[in-house]
C-alpha cells in the first residue's frame, strides 16, 4: 500500500488499488503511517508567484497550514517522495539539497534526495518543472534536461509574459495541477522501493 498525500479528490490517485489517496477533505497533515508516501503538498505559499499573491491578497509566503512540513516528515518518517514546483522556497526554508537544473539526484546533510525534472517529459502540456525529493527509496534515472521542442503550452493563469514574447496556450490551475499517468507511475515506483530497502 502507497499513501498518496494532498490528492486532489477523484483525481490520478484514485481508484487505485495500493494506493490510500488523502485529499483535503481528510487532511493530509494528519497521516500516521506507516505506508510510504507520494507528497504533492500545496505550493501557492512556496513557488515562484508566491510573492505576487502575499503582495495582492496577503497570504504570507510558507504560510500553508503546516502542509509541507507535514509531509515532508511523513516521506522521512515512512520513506516516500515528495514533489514540488521547481524554485520552490520551501527547499531552503527546511535546508533541502538544492537540484542541478540539468538533472541528476544530489545528496543533502539530512539524508534524503533531490531533483529537477520537467513533467512535460512525461506528458505534460506545459513544461512544469518540478523538484522531487526522495527519502529511502530508489533514485531512477529520470528524462533529465530539457525538450528539444517547445511544450504545447504554458503553465499561466495571471497572463504573465514570456521573456521570448512567444504566445502559446495557457492551461489553468486544474490543468496545470495534474500529474501525467507516466510521471505518476514513476512517483509511485519510487514509493513502492521502499518495502524493496
Amino acid at each position: 500500500m502507497i499513501a498518496a498525500l494532498y490528492v486532489q479528490t477523484g483525481g490520478a490517485y484514485f481508484g487505485l488499488p495500493d494506493v490510500d489517496p488523502w485529499d483535503e477533505a481528510r487532511d493530509a497533515r494528519l497521516y500516521p503511517g506507516p505506508h510510504p508516501v507520494v507528497a504533492h503538498p500545496p505550493c501557492s505559499r512556496w513557488c515562484r508567484l508566491a510573492g505576487l499573491v502575499e503582495a495582492r491578497w496577503g497570504h504570507k509566503r510558507g504560510d500553508d497550514g503546516g502542509c509541507f512540513a507535514a509531509a515532508l516528515a511523513s516521506v522521512r518518517a515512512h520513506g516516500g517522495v515528495l514533489e514540488h514546483p521547481a524554485y520552490s522556497d520551501a527547499w531552503k526554508a527546511f535546508d533541502l539539497p538544492r537540484p542541478p537544473r540539468a538533472g541528476g539526484w544530489v545528496q543533502g546533510p539530512c539524508g534524503g534526495w533531490s531533483c529537477h525534472v520537467e513533467q512535460g517529459r512525461y506528458g505534460h502540456p506545459a513544461k512544469k518543472a518540478t523538484w522531487l525529493y526522495a527519502f529511502g527509496t530508489d533514485r531512477p534515472e529520470l528524462r533529465w534536461g530539457f525538450p528539444d521542442q517547445k511544450s504545447q503550452a504554458l503553465v499561466s493563469w495571471c497572463g504573465n509574459h514570456v521573456a521570448s514574447g512567444e504566445k502559446r496556450p495557457r492551461v489553468g490551475k486544474a490543468a496545470a495541477s495534474k500529474t501525467p499517468p507516466e510521471f505518476k507511475a514513476v512517483l509511485l515506483s519510487m514509493a513502492r522501493s521502499v518495502y524493496q530497502g
